[in-house]
C-alpha cells in the first residue's frame, strides 16, 4: 500500500513537474527575428494565439498558463521583436514591463525637413522623399499658423521612438503636436513670425547666450526696414531648388527666390528650420541693443562681433579675414593644401554683415 502512495505521488510531482519544465524552458520556433503585435485590449488568449502563430512559444496554452501563475502584472500592448530563444516567463515579464520594438530618431535644433527625412530614411521605415512630401502638407499646422507654407519649423526638435508601421504623417503628427505643447507653454502670438525668425537665430549661432542678441540684430533691422543678409535663408533657398552644393555662390546672393534675404526685406515665407525652445523664447524676447551687424570671430569658439555701426563692423570683418588668413597660411605651412586648410576656418553662421 504503501509503494501504491508513493508510486502516485511520484506521478504526480512528475506531472506538475512538467509544465513548470515547460514554462521556464526557452524556445524559438523561428530562424533570425519574429515580430509580435500585441493590441490593446488583448486578452491572454488572444496575445497566446499571436505568440504561438509566431513561434514564439511551443504550446499556446503556455502563455496563459503562466499568466495564471503571474497574474498581477499588467501587460502592455505594442509590437514585440524576438531574436533569440526565451522562456514563457521570459515573455510575459518582457509585455509585463512594455519592453517593445522601436527605433529611435533623434532631430537636434535646427534641423531642417531634409535632414530629418534623410535621418528617418536611413532607418528603413519609409524613404525620405515621402518625408518630404509629407512635410509639404501644411494641413497639421494649419489652425496654429495659417500662413506655414509648409511644417517648416513646426517639427520640434527631439528624440522620438518609431514603430516599425510608424509612416511620415505619424512621425509629423508627433512632432507638430510636441511643437503645440512648447508653444502653448511660450504663450507668444504671432506663431508664424515667431518660428520664422527663431530658425533664422537657431541656424546663425549655436551658443546659448548669443541668441538674444542676434535676435536684436534681425528685430532692429526689419524695424529699420533694411534686408536682413542671413546666409542661413539663401542656402534654403538654394535647398529648395535643388542647387545648393555646400557652398554660397555669387549667383545664390543674387538669387530673387522669396526666401533669399539678401534680394528680399523682411522675413522670408516661412521658417528654414525647426528652432528649439532658446531661439523661440530669443524671437519672443530679444535682447535691447542698437546692434545691427554681427560677423564670426575667428578664434574658433562659434562666438560673434557684434556691432552698431557699419564701421565697427567693417573692422571686425577685416580682423576676421586678417585671422582666418592667417590660420590658413600656417595650415598651409604644415603640408595642408590651401584648399582644405581654408575649410577649416570656424564654422560661420553668416557673413560679414
Amino acid at each position: 500500500m504503501r509503494r501504491a502512495i508513493l508510486a502516485v505521488a511520484a506521478v504526480l510531482v512528475f506531472a506538475a513537474g512538467i509544465p513548470w519544465f515547460l514554462l521556464n524552458r526557452p524556445y524559438a520556433g523561428f530562424e533570425g527575428e519574429t515580430f509580435v503585435e500585441i493590441p490593446r485590449g488583448a486578452s491572454a488568449r488572444q496575445m497566446a494565439a499571436a505568440l504561438s502563430a509566431k513561434g514564439v512559444v511551443r504550446y499556446e496554452w503556455l502563455f496563459p498558463a503562466v499568466r495564471l501563475v503571474d497574474s498581477r502584472r499588467v501587460l502592455h500592448a505594442g509590437e514585440y521583436r524576438f531574436e533569440k530563444p526565451a522562456s514563457p516567463r521570459d515573455i510575459l515579464s518582457r509585455i509585463a514591463r512594455g519592453d517593445s520594438f522601436y527605433h529611435e530618431l533623434a532631430v537636434p535644433e535646427g534641423w531642417n525637413v531634409f535632414q530629418i527625412g534623410a535621418a528617418a530614411g536611413k532607418l528603413g521605415l519609409f524613404s525620405a522623399a515621402d518625408f518630404l512630401a509629407a512635410a509639404r502638407d501644411p494641413a497639421l499646422i494649419r489652425d496654429l499658423s495659417p500662413r506655414a507654407p509648409s511644417l517648416e519649423g513646426y517639427l520640434f526638435p527631439d528624440t522620438y521612438r518609431l514603430a516599425r508601421r510608424t509612416t511620415p504623417a505619424d512621425l509629423c503628427r508627433k512632432m507638430t503636436a510636441r511643437f503645440r505643447q512648447v508653444w502653448g507653454q511660450l504663450g507668444g502670438n504671432d506663431v508664424h513670425a515667431a518660428a520664422t525668425l527663431a530658425s533664422l537665430i537657431e541656424k546663425e549661432t549655436g551658443v546659448a547666450g548669443e541668441r538674444p542678441l542676434v535676435a536684436s540684430v534681425f528685430r532692429n533691422r526689419l524695424r529699420l526696414g533694411m534686408k536682413l543678409d542671413c546666409d542661413p535663408t539663401t542656402i534654403y533657398a538654394a535647398m529648395l531648388s535643388g542647387r545648393y552644393t555646400g557652398v554660397i555662390h555669387r549667383s545664390d546672393l543674387e538669387s530673387k527666390h522669396p526666401y533669399n534675404t539678401y534680394r528680399h526685406a523682411g522675413l522670408p515665407p516661412g521658417p528654414i528650420a525647426n528652432p528649439g525652445l532658446a531661439s523661440l523664447e530669443a524671437a519672443l524676447k530679444p535682447a535691447e541693443t542698437g546692434y545691427l551687424y554681427f560677423v564670426a570671430r575667428a578664434d574658433g569658439s562659434g562666438r560673434h562681433r557684434f556691432s552698431e555701426s557699419i564701421e565697427k563692423h567693417g573692422a571686425a570683418t577685416k580682423q576676421y579675414r586678417r585671422a582666418n588668413g592667417k590660420a590658413v597660411e600656417k595650415a598651409t605651412a604644415r603640408g595642408i593644401p590651401r584648399t582644405e586648410a581654408s575649410q577649416r576656418k570656424p564654422a560661420r553662421r553668416g557673413r560679414a554683415r
